[in-house]
């Protein structure tokens, strides 16, 4: 089992930042890749950025420019930089990881941004 608990998220004004944090717990051996996805009100839960254990990063082109991922491997942390927020970015965002073909999600923390 691996648990996962989201950090960091707020009310910012568009124009800031935020840094996202995802704290992995339990058997975290083998993680294959993180991702972050993002889940806005009356919309379905959409891809946002994803590392693998080699390091290559991956992002969704909403988010590509703005956004870096990155992880912790010594703290056992994923991160996610968002820079330059939009009001379109406001969504709960939610940390999962893939370990033995198995997908862990964490409860997801709030992003509000405002206009």
């Amino acid at each position: 089992q691996v648990q996962l608990v989201e950090s960091g998220g707020g009310l910012v004004q568009a124009g800031g930042s935020l840094r996202l944090s995802c704290a992995a717990s339990g058997s975290i051996d083998n993680i294959s890749v993180m991702s972050w996805y993002r889940q806005a009100p009356g919309k379905q839960r959409e891809f946002v950025a994803r590392i693998f254990s080699s390091g290559v990063t991956n992002y969704a082109d909403s988010v590509k420019g703005r956004s870096t991922i990155s992880r912790d491997n010594t703290k056992n942390t994923l991160f996610l930089q968002m820079n330059s927020l939009k009001s379109e970015d406001t969504a709960v965002y939610y940390c999962n990881a893939f370990r033995f073909a198995t997908l862990y999600s964490g409860q997801g923390t709030q992003v509000t941004v405002s206009s």
